[in-house]
């Protein structure tokens, strides 16, 4: 086998027993790895109705085909599990150096089962895996676990992933940090680690796997890399905040709990004025990647000393920890970024759960009384930073918003669910879906419940991508049609694909780029179309698994909140329509083999050579 080494590392935390697999070459020919290896392991392997935070859980880490080679975006990995924020499927992606790491290491995934009595570490160097004690670094943020565990290894070369105080207090939507600065922040995933008492895995390689055809695989890294040099995109300049005035003028952007409205302040956050006011080091990458969309921060001496060593922060957590809670101050956000990153919280979680306590501080349904005397209202920075630590140590109304907006709506009751943005329990990331409404149907229908980055995004649809599906015409980015649904099954598709593979979206590769890639990798013969059906083999399980888990088309719904028009600014008038969004779910589930109340049939199960997962569909 080519590409891949063939072996899956799996750790008994309860006994404490390390074992190897190797599954087959057919086994990674199906699933291609990432998210594929994850999925079909939760569904075969993790009962059904077990505690996400309980012992029964898996915490998968997986690779792609594409991880740690030396090609343009191969620095991702997958990891996943049944999510505490869901009760659902669970996956995040994450970029950095780990996963190459790992590779270079000598596996290909790591199953992480049962749980330690007494927090512990995993260390993997070359092939070698050994559970330490980590009584030491337990309760440690971030930045100071990762040095002290290089101090006690002894060098700077292991690469960490690693979880923060949010993550052994069990915050639902904790996050894992690859390299202190690389997160994969949605699902929760960090509670599950801290739940099994890990605190990190450190890993060391210095073999990568061969390539079918290494020379080919290098011709082709340097065109990609002198494409990318020659014309740079936004996210080389600028990393993901740089359109933010655009957003804001055409309604994308998020304002006080997606409220609508105008920002007239939002120029003050763009990175452009990072960069004026002296704070912008520079651009720093992931593991062989010429894009460079990382920003890197200069010491900041505000009022609130921001830390660099936890990088800068990109558009979502601009927005999440910004407009959306109704706040204009640079210097907090960007402090609020590196409290999330001390603590290890996702910024999209953390911000909305904040922002939906500010909309039930408005609306009356709570006071001071409930928010341990804080004054907990849109645009005040400095409650929003102490409502950050409070999440992370579950102190006072920090332990109701640490169970994410849903559960915390359900405890408050008095109608706060009606403020609570989220899709399944994942609260909703920094895009409109009453502009993006594919973006929408896609939120409503996604297994791990609002996910932007398998998406479409209307606005940016370019007429190559359209024209590579047929459409012979752009189509409106309010518009929720069948077309739409069209758009989202195909270019949705596209979309899922790098989380199989382990590939980056900020890296413009063609489909033929992507199978020669593969190709000269594996040696597998590929084609475009084995890549979009290994996609949809991996949302059919993924679906299955929530079935399995009880949940259904009914699920299947955005927050009440998009089915109205906001009172002003660019979106007034526009709103999703229930009955379309409807109509457009159920010609979605068509187009992939399901069934009208979003089952998949059988008959695409064995399409897909995967009929072994109808027992799961079984009453």
């Amino acid at each position: 086998m080519k590409g891949f080494n063939g072996k899956i590392l799996r750790v008994n935390l309860t006994s404490g027993r390390l074992s190897v697999e190797e599954p087959s070459e057919a086994y990674y020919g199906r699933y291609l790895g990432g998210r594929g290896f994850i999925i079909e392991k939760l569904l075969t392997e993790v009962p059904a109705g077990i505690d996400p935070l309980g012992p029964d859980n898996k915490l998968i880490f997986a690779l792609g085909a594409i991880t740690g080679h030396p090609l343009p975006g191969n620095g991702r990995n997958s990891i996943g599990a049944k999510s505490p924020l869901t009760g659902a499927y669970g996956e995040s992606e994450v970029g950095g150096f780990w996963g190459a790491e790992l590779k270079k290491a000598g596996y290909d995934a790591i199953i992480v089962e049962g749980a330690a009595s007494e927090p512990v570490y995993l260390k993997i160097e070359n092939g070698q895996a050994e559970i330490r004690d980590a009584r030491k670094i337990w309760g440690l943020e971030v930045a100071d676990a990762d040095k002290a565990i290089r101090e006690e290894l002894g060098g700077e070369k292991y690469r960490i992933a690693a979880i923060g105080p949010a993550g052994e207090n069990l915050i639902r939507f904790a996050c894992v940090l690859n390299d202190i600065t690389h997160a994969a922040g949605r699902t929760g995933l960090g509670a599950v680690m801290g739940s099994k008492k890990l605190k990190l895995i450190a890993v060391k390689g210095d073999n990568p796997p061969e390539m079918a055809d290494r020379d080919k695989i290098l011709q082709m890294a340097r065109a990609l890399a002198k494409d990318t040099k020659e014309n740079p995109t936004g996210f080389s300049i600028n990393g993901t905040g740089g359109a933010m005035d655009k957003y804001e003028a055409i309604g994308n952007l998020p304002i006080r709990n997606f409220q609508g409205g105008t920002f007239p302040n939002v120029k003050e956050l763009m990175p452009q004025r990072m960069k004026e006011k002296g704070y912008w080091d520079k651009m720093e990458s992931c593991f062989g990647c010429p894009v460079r969309c990382k920003k890197k921060l200069k010491k900041i001496d505000t009022p609130w000393h921001v830390d660099p060593i936890y990088g800068g922060p990109e558009y979502e957590t601009l927005a999440a920890l910004g407009p959306n809670c109704g706040i204009d101050n640079l210097e907090a956000i960007m402090k609020g970024h590196e409290l999330c990153g001390r603590y290890g919280m996702d910024t999209i979680s953390a911000g909305a759960t904040i922002s939906f306590a500010m909309e039930c501080v408005e609306k009356g349904i709570i006071t001071k009384e409930d928010t341990d005397g804080m004054d907990l209202t849109f645009g005040n920075a400095e409650a929003m930073l102490e409502m950050l630590e409070r999440i992370a140590y579950r102190k006072g109304f920090g332990d109701v918003l640490a169970e994410g907006s849903k559960k915390a709506a359900e405890k408050i009751g008095k109608g706060a669910d009606a403020f609570a943005i989220h899709v399944k329990g994942t609260e909703v990331p920094m895009h409109e879906p009453r502009l993006k409404q594919g973006m929408g149907l896609h939120y409503s229908e996604h297994a791990t419940g609002a996910d932007h980055c398998t998406g479409i995004h209307d606005e940016r649809l370019s007429m190559s991508e359209l024209n590579s599906m047929d459409v012979a015409e752009s189509v409106p980015s309010t518009e929720l049609s069948p077309r739409k649904a069209r758009i989202l099954y195909q270019l949705g598709l596209w979309r899922h694909i790098p989380n199989h593979i382990g590939m980056c979206l900020f890296v413009s590769w063609s489909q033929k780029q992507l199978t020669e890639a593969m190709e000269y990798i594996t040696g597998w013969p590929m084609s475009y179309w084995k890549l979009m059906k290994t996609a949809e083999r991996g949302i059919t399980l993924a679906r299955i698994f929530n079935i399995r888990e009880g949940l259904s088309a009914k699920d299947d719904t955005l927050p009440q909140r998009f089915f109205t028009s906001p009172e002003k600014g660019p979106l007034k008038g526009v709103s999703v329509d229930p009955d379309q969004l409807a109509e457009a779910q159920k010609i979605y589930y068509q187009m992939l083999g399901w069934d009208e109340s979003g089952v998949p049939t059988y008959a695409r199960l064995v399409e897909l050579d995967i009929e072994w997962a109808q027992q799961y569909l079984r009453p």
